[in-house]
């Protein structure tokens, strides 16, 4: 069965409408309102294909509309976040963060910068003006070039994950599969940073406590947790060696205030790259951290973005992070 699925998905890909250059985002754009079955499907039938659900952000497009579209708050006092603005533009918006976590194992062993996109976001939206839902996700061969992944066996099993999760779409969600395509990348597509410490004789002490600081850093500039995952601790609990890693974690991030201004301002699509996945590893018996991100500016890029206002939201964000991960003693690399 599952042999016929990646059959279809590769038809499907073939058969894709993309124009000649770099295929960024791959949508399924079906007819009417997908949400009752892309729930079903993420929540029930996604593991079946091997990938894990992790973090669910369903219906985003509620809070927006509760933060920023209501001029009083639940106690009747004025809403000071409220947007004058402010225009019902979303039937849906949701982020849904998976990852084929058996697969990826001995991809992130040899290439641990993937952790730029592991997990990514199944993204899934629908515009009030179009009766149309749309889900996908970020091309498999994108990520790789975001993160800066060169060695051909990884990148040739990275991509071997994607048709049966893009059969599975097209099997529950269905309708007309489309491929943007982009120009180029930008010059720096990732934010990577180094940070030393003193090793302590239990290591989960330092990261214990750099964990609690990176959260309150992120959280004072108004960044939201959106989520986490240890892959360390999945293989530990799935009884899988990773053993070239003392530590290997994952953070979730967003900026509400900065995804609203993008995603319910004309440019839901671009919530394919929401949440933002921060990588942390710490190597074997290493007294140094690396950190990674893919830059938002990558956002700009493959999705084409040329509206001034987000491009200025995109690039002092990018800034913002650094400026954050240094003040938490790291060091740009």
């Amino acid at each position: 069965m599952i042999k016929n699925i990646i059959k279809s998905a590769i038809a499907i890909s073939l058969a894709a409408t993309v124009s000649f250059g770099a295929q960024g985002v791959m949508f399924n754009v079906v007819s009417g309102d997908a949400e009752k079955s892309y729930n079903t499907m993420i929540n029930k039938k996604i593991e079946d294909i091997g990938f894990v659900l992790s973090d669910p952000h369903a219906r985003i497009n509620d809070a927006y509309a509760k933060k920023y579209g209501s001029k009083t708050l639940e106690d009747g006092k004025k809403n000071p976040e409220y947007d004058p603005e402010w225009k019902t533009q979303l039937d849906n918006l949701g982020f849904f963060s998976i990852a084929n976590d058996e697969e990826l194992r001995p991809l992130l062993i040899k290439a641990p910068e993937l952790g730029g996109f592991s997990p990514f976001n199944l993204h899934i939206y629908k515009n009030v003006k179009e009766n149309k839902s749309y889900v996908g996700h970020i091309m498999p061969q994108t990520m790789l070039d975001i993160v800066g992944v060169k060695d051909e066996a990884v990148r040739k099993d990275f991509i071997a994950m994607f048709p049966a999760l893009d059969a599975l779409v097209q099997k529950e969600i269905g309708g007309k599969v489309e491929i943007s395509e982009y120009k180029s990348l930008p010059a720096k597509p990732m934010m990577t940073f180094e940070l030393e410490f003193e090793r302590p004789e239990d290591l989960f002490d330092f990261i214990d406590e750099f964990q609690g600081d990176f959260e309150a850093a992120f959280e004072e500039n108004k960044y939201i947790i959106a989520g986490y995952k240890s892959f360390k601790e999945s293989y530990s609990d799935l009884d899988l060696e990773f053993e070239e890693y003392d530590a290997y974690f994952v953070y979730s991030l967003c900026h509400f205030s900065f995804s609203y201004g993008i995603f319910n301002k004309g440019r839901p699509d671009a919530g394919a790259f929401a949440p933002c996945s921060m990588y942390m590893y710490v190597k074997k018996d290493s007294n140094k951290m690396i950190i990674g991100m893919p830059r938002l500016a990558n956002w700009a890029s493959v999705m084409n973005i040329k509206d001034v206002q987000m491009l200025k939201s995109i690039h002092d964000l990018d800034k913002e992070i650094t400026t954050i991960m240094v003040g938490l003693g790291a060091k740009e690399i």
